[in-house]
């Protein structure tokens, strides 16, 4: 790699970063870099991106703990750059003479030439500094869990036994998993589909068409993906699928469906089902179109907002509902590590009540009898039983199901998993009164 290239690879990477810290989506500002590395660098230019989000806040108080006075703010690029550099040097194995001259060569394609001999000399001092640097991390909460002090306390409050567990999970690599399209193999069938590739994988032990790579791969080496065969989606996630008590005719609605995985895996467990598919996003839906297209699946997609049924509804009831709740996505935060940057405490509350207007509007769309499935890939109990709480307590004809999986925390109003196994999820199942 020539030092253009690698300074390159670096300075997208910082950009990525750079992004997320003026409020961009790691999901939107990834993409915009890509196209200016190489094919066969792409993969280091992820790792450098997410790996320096993942570790941002033990990275940012090592940044300030080297440096006799703080950057500028309107200098966000060159303090990026600085802290893909300190990733680099602690968390990767790319040798630390290069980490440092391609972080450097990353400054020089700024045309910033007051900042080479600062970033060279910060990362150098790093270097010399790593045992102090690691006792910062060993005393400093937010420095060793890397998560913001709102979270961490929101986390120890509400999870007093598991709170070190979920951060430390939030840190992890979580593994690629796959979604067996049952019509077309079993999950042992294709396992040794994936055996004969040389991709190896074991079974899911609560999600009975998942299997668990030993190691990620590109979905085009996964074989007869593009003809609909499997698709990757976390085990928690497909959870949703196996919970949702489907029967034969049943008229199904997906509320807040995009991008479309759990529709596909009710449609692909159920194939005499009218499914509606709905969400507010006209450009996720298309998503989802082309994940039923490529599943060679049929669903009814609807552009509308869940919280007023009376602008998309045609005043037929559903059998059976999912609900997958907007939400503060801090159970999947080890697949999107910018959440800790841009989620924020004062943005539960307004989730909580946009969760409670959603569920309110949607219940006068379930069948007397029927159910609705409430979803949300959260750790917090204000967006979870909580939530599930104020509502049966409000609404005298929803009853709460028991949920039987394996793998989770029953909080009486519904079940709660961590992030570990699988992505943090909750998942409620309510029960229609008959009149």
């Amino acid at each position: 790699m020539t030092a253009l290239i690698s300074g390159t690879l670096r300075l997208s990477a910082a950009r990525v970063v750079a992004g997320v810290l003026n409020g961009m989506s790691l999901s939107s500002a990834l993409p915009q870099q890509q196209a200016h590395v190489p094919a066969k660098d792409q993969g280091l230019l992820a790792e450098l991106s997410y790996g320096t989000l993942r570790y941002f806040h033990r990275l940012d108080i090592w940044l300030k703990h080297l440096m006799q006075k703080p950057i500028k703010p309107r200098e966000q690029e060159v303090k990026a750059i600085l802290l893909v550099g300190l990733y680099q040097l602690f968390y990767t194995r790319i040798p630390a003479h290069a980490a440092i001259n391609e972080t450097v060569q990353a400054v020089k394609l700024l045309k910033k030439n007051w900042a080479q001999g600062l970033v060279n000399g910060v990362l150098r001092n790093a270097q010399r500094q790593s045992q102090e640097l690691q006792a910062l991390a060993d005393n400093n909460e937010t420095c060793a869990s890397s998560h913001p002090l709102w979270l961490q306390k929101a986390l120890r409050q509400a999870w007093p036994d598991h709170w070190r567990d979920i951060l430390q999970a939030n840190n992890q690599l979580p593994p690629m998993t796959l979604r067996v399209n049952v019509r077309h193999y079993s999950r042992a069938q294709y396992q040794q589909r994936l055996q004969a590739e040389g991709i190896e994988s074991c079974v899911s032990v609560s999600a009975p068409d998942a299997l668990i790579l030993k190691q990620p791969v590109v979905v085009e080496k996964l074989p007869e993906f593009a003809q609909g065969v499997v698709s990757v989606q976390d085990e928690s996630a497909q959870l949703a699928g196996m919970l949702l008590p489907v029967k034969s005719g049943d008229r199904v609605l997906d509320a807040c469906c995009a991008p479309g995985g759990k529709t596909c895996h009710i449609l692909e467990c159920h194939d005499t089902i009218a499914i509606d598919a709905l969400d507010c996003d006209a450009k996720r839906l298309e998503r989802v179109r082309e994940n039923l297209g490529r599943l060679q699946l049929d669903a009814h997609v609807l552009c509308g907002d869940a919280s007023d049924p009376d602008s998309w509804w045609d005043g037929q009831p559903y059998d059976a509902v999912l609900l997958d709740a907007p939400c503060s996505a801090t159970g999947v935060i080890r697949r999107h590590p910018d959440i800790k940057l841009l989620r924020k405490a004062r943005d539960i509350a307004a989730l909580v009540q946009l969760q409670a207007d959603i569920l309110k509007a949607i219940w006068k769309t379930v069948k007397p009898g029927g159910v609705l499935l409430y979803a949300t890939c959260s750790v917090m109990p204000e967006e979870n039983q909580q939530q599930i709480a104020g509502f049966v307590q409000s609404h005298t004809d929803a009853r709460i199901l028991d949920i039987t999986v394996t793998e989770g925390f029953n909080t009486g109003f519904g079940l709660q998993r961590f992030p570990g196994a699988g992505d943090g999820f909750f998942y409620s199942l309510l029960n229609k009164a008959v009149d």
